[in-house]
Formats: C-alpha cells, sequence, structure tokens
C-alpha cells in the first residue's frame, strides 16, 4: 500500500456527484452491487443528516463524502473505524492546512481546528448474523464556511471553517484524495493489528485528554476527567464513585 497521500488508494472507487440527497442515502442504494470499496462524493446535499437524526446542512464548497466497504467484522470492531476515519481527518486537514493548524479530536466523532468544530463522522451498518456486512462511513467537513452558533445546541463548541479560520482554501475534491489516502492507511493498521496502534495515535491527538469533561447519555449526566479510551473505544471518566466508561455520549468542555 502506497503512503502518499497525493496517491489515490488502490482498488478503491470514486464517485463523484453533483447533487443527491445524501451521501449515505446513496451509499445505501450502491450497497447491493458494491464490488469493492468505494467513495461517494457529492457538491450538494438536500437532505443530509448527522448524528441521531439531526439535520446537517452543506454550504456550496464545503466536503461531504462517504466511504462504502464490505469489513466483514462483527459490530463491535466495525465501529472502530470511527477512530480510523478521525485520524485520517485529521491528517488530510494538518496536510492541507499546514503547521500552524491547532487540530484535535473530540471524542467520540468530531475533529477540532483552533478549538472549533470543523469536521464530523458519521458511521451507519448493515448486519448480516454476527458480521457487518456493509458500512458507510460518512464525513463532514466544513472547509469553506461554518454553520452559524445558532444552529448548535447550548453549550456545544462553536462550528469554524478552514478558510475562516486559515484563510486556505480547498475544494472538495482537492481533500478527498489526501484523506482517503489516510483512511487506507490507518484502516490497514487496524486491520493488521487490532486496535492498539489507532488507539495510541488517537490518544495523541485527543482533545481534553486529563482534564475536566461533562459526558451526556440520554437522561443522565456524568462530570469527571477524562482519562483515556479503552479497547472498544468507550470513554473512560474519572468520577468521585471511580473509573467510568462512557460507551456513546455527547460530551462538552
Amino acid at each position: 500500500m502506497s503512503t502518499d497521500p497525493t496517491i489515490w488508494p488502490e482498488g478503491v472507487a470514486r464517485h463523484v456527484l453533483g447533487t443527491t440527497d445524501s451521501t449515505m442515502a446513496e451509499a445505501a442504494r450502491l450497497a447491493p452491487q458494491l464490488a469493492g470499496p468505494a467513495w461517494i462524493l457529492a457538491h450538494e446535499q438536500t437532505a443530509a443528516h448527522g448524528r441521531r437524526g439531526r439535520a446537517w446542512r452543506m454550504p456550496a464548497g464545503n466536503f461531504a463524502a462517504t466511504l462504502l466497504f464490505k469489513p466483514g467484522v462483527p459490530p463491535a470492531t466495525a465501529a472502530l473505524y470511527s477512530f480510523v476515519a478521525a485520524l485520517a481527518l485529521d491528517e488530510a486537514l494538518s496536510r492541507v492546512a499546514g503547521p500552524a493548524a491547532r487540530l484535535s479530536i473530540k471524542w467520540p466523532n468530531d475533529v477540532l481546528l483552533n478549538g472549533g468544530k470543523v469536521a464530523g463522522i458519521l458511521l451507519e451498518s448493515v448486519t448480516t448474523g454476527q458480521r457487518v456486512s456493509h458500512l458507510a462511513v460518512g464525513i463532514g467537513v466544513n472547509l469553506v464556511e461554518a454553520p452559524g452558533a445558532d444552529t448548535v445546541e447550548p453549550g456545544a463548541l462553536r462550528p469554524v471553517s478552514l478558510l475562516g479560520e486559515t484563510g486556505i482554501r480547498v475544494t472538495p475534491e482537492e481533500f478527498l484524495t489526501p484523506l482517503a489516502a489516510a483512511f487506507a492507511r490507518h484502516a490497514g493498521n487496524l486491520e493488521r493489528e487490532g486496535f492498539a496502534p489507532v488507539r495510541e495515535a488517537w490518544l495523541a491527538r485527543a482533545a481534553r485528554l486529563g482534564e475536566k469533561v461533562v459526558a451526556r447519555t440520554g437522561h443522565e449526566v456524568h462530570e469527571g476527567i477524562f482519562e483515556t479510551i479503552d479497547a472498544t473505544g468507550a470513554m473512560i471518566l474519572r468520577t468521585a464513585g471511580g473509573p467510568l466508561p462512557i460507551a456513546a455520549a455527547d460530551v462538552f468542555f
């Protein structure tokens, strides 16, 4: 496998669309005839959504793409690809923004630039028996424009854009190649060596590690020190009652 971030990964298809409802919906339609991994990029989405079905607006020039592939692994292992995606996003953004950009990864699935949210990740899967037959990794990046602060819930991090924070303008297609190359490399590490090297690399880029955070899980709110992530990807909070694993939550700083 090539480690050159300017070279498209071998054996991976690329579909570039002008307009679609969402790249995740396009991935679901493509899944039955999928021959190998495929990236689906759209310049315009008319019905996109984020985590928990939240509406997601996409201004022109921003990045929206989904990687569809067949991992053939149990659901718990498939979920670890969100950490692969975060590392790939961090790396691709670092490449296009340069060393001055202050990037970090917010658990479970956001990438931060200068402390604001610049990118997010969404996983959707189809399970057959005990295995994930198809996994769609959706990625959105505010390349040129960020949503207004009034579009996010109270306490959430401010949305930012690459252009607004750095003055650097990158097209979605220019961004796709380093992202696809980085994803292929980190996914290869996960598949060959397990989660350990991915976990180590992720922790090195983690936002607020060792600091106090608030995790909201449904109707529960937990406060503690973000100590680490475990072998399943769960956040470990150090609380007054001892270490607390958090499998899924909205995290606030």
